[in-house]
């Protein structure tokens, strides 16, 4: 029996979001998928879900859900309070949801991007071989107020005598790992000392697609010629600005790559809010 999941309010950017889309890079379609792939994993595992299961993503401020059907839900990713009509849930567990609950969050207390699974995935439909939501691409951009999301309903589930022994918290560290990028070597050495130990601050022009740093670094680069660009790409651009692309990134760029952040650290700086530091902590072959 499929259910639906109806949003009474959308919270703020809530989107639907897989791993992502593989293989559309060379027509230009970015990768889009989990902000947080980390929680967004952590949140298919607690259900026994396939590790690409849709789940819904919300930015800071949680959405209001109504489920018509039974199933199991799990919370990961940005740190919240929860309700399920009325009574406290616990994040980073499997919960139960009978017909006509109400999943209710409060604004978030750290991190920025939150996860909601379900058992087996939000039904989303499926383009480019992913559910994940983006402009001109799917015909959903936002989760909407009365908007209904299927997904498979299940109303028997195995007794569970094991757990997974993982800290489910988002990563507070302000160290990010990255490699050196492909113009990494036309810095100067006081270029590549100010990236490598000075402090930088997460400015409030950030979203799905990148992330700016307010801290400028000296650049006497010229522009490149259009290279690939992949989500965790620090660009320099001609103002000394450094930007972060993230999973809803161009594909491709003119402007020098100097790092390249690493898996974990992609997961980590997603989840920084608007005037938290940071610093790069650059990996030497």
């Amino acid at each position: 029996m499929m259910g639906k999941v109806k949003i009474i309010k959308p919270g703020f950017f809530t989107t639907v979001q897989d791993k992502g889309r593989f293989g559309f890079s060379k027509y230009g379609v970015p990768k889009s998928g989990a902000m947080d792939q980390l929680s967004f994993d952590m949140a298919n595992s607690l259900l026994g879900n396939d590790q690409n299961a849709a789940c819904i993503e919300w930015t800071m401020q949680p959405p209001v859900l109504q489920f018509s059907e039974p199933t199991a839900v799990s919370l990961t990713g940005a740190f919240t309070t929860a309700f399920l009509n009325g009574n406290t849930v616990e994040m980073c567990r499997r919960i139960l949801v009978h017909p006509g609950d109400v999943l209710k969050m409060n604004y978030c207390k750290k991190g920025v991007y939150g996860y909601v699974g379900i058992k087996s995935g939000f039904l989303t439909p499926e383009v480019l071989n992913s559910r994940s939501f983006y402009t001109s691409i799917t015909d959903q951009q936002l989760l909407k107020k009365n908007t209904e999301v299927p997904y498979a309903s299940f109303d028997t589930f195995e007794k569970q005598f094991s757990s997974l022994s993982m800290n489910f918290s988002i990563d507070t560290s302000s160290l990010l790992r990255a490699y050196k990028g492909p113009e990494f070597g036309q810095l100067t050495g006081e270029q590549k000392k100010m990236l490598q130990n000075a402090d930088f601050t997460i400015s409030n022009t950030r979203n799905r697609m990148a992330i700016q740093l307010n801290e400028r670094v000296l650049n006497n680069l010229s522009p490149i010629i259009t290279a690939p660009v992949l989500p965790g790409t620090v660009q320099l651009t001609p103002s000394g600005q450094l930007i972060v692309l993230m999973r809803d990134s161009q594909t491709t760029g003119g402007y020098p790559r100097v790092l390249q952040l690493t898996d974990t650290a992609i997961n980590s700086i997603a989840q920084k809010q608007t005037g938290q530091k940071l610093s790069f902590n650059v990996i030497n072959f």
